[in-house]
């Protein structure tokens, strides 16, 4: 099911207002990667890399090409685990968080 424009806007000014919503949707990201679940999690990425840094930004700071970050992050991208690491190693830094995994058994 394709989002609505309403909700993207929505999300938009959410992430403007809340820092805490910003880094808990990030985290989301992450959690997705880990789940195996990687559509939903390139789907927030993009969600969040418009909302916050913006391709053209984060492209800039990885010294590659926004078109290039927005085919990876796609529907039917497929990026290297070295593009993700680096991509989340710019993210964290913009939120000034750094996430790691724990185990809980």
């Amino acid at each position: 099911m394709a989002l609505t424009r309403d909700f993207k806007d929505t999300v938009q000014r959410r992430v403007e207002r809340d820092p805490k919503f910003r880094q808990e949707l990030l985290a989301s990201a992450i959690n997705e990667l880990i789940a195996g679940d990687y559509d939903v999690a390139k789907a927030i990425l993009r969600d969040y890399i418009n909302a916050t840094i913006t391709f053209p930004e984060l492209a800039r700071q990885l010294g590659k090409s926004a078109k290039s970050i927005h085919r990876m992050l796609g529907p039917g991208g497929n990026p290297r685990m070295d593009s993700i690491a680096g991509i989340l190693k710019v993210l964290q830094s913009k939120e000034n968080v750094k996430f790691r995994a724990e185990c809980h058994v």
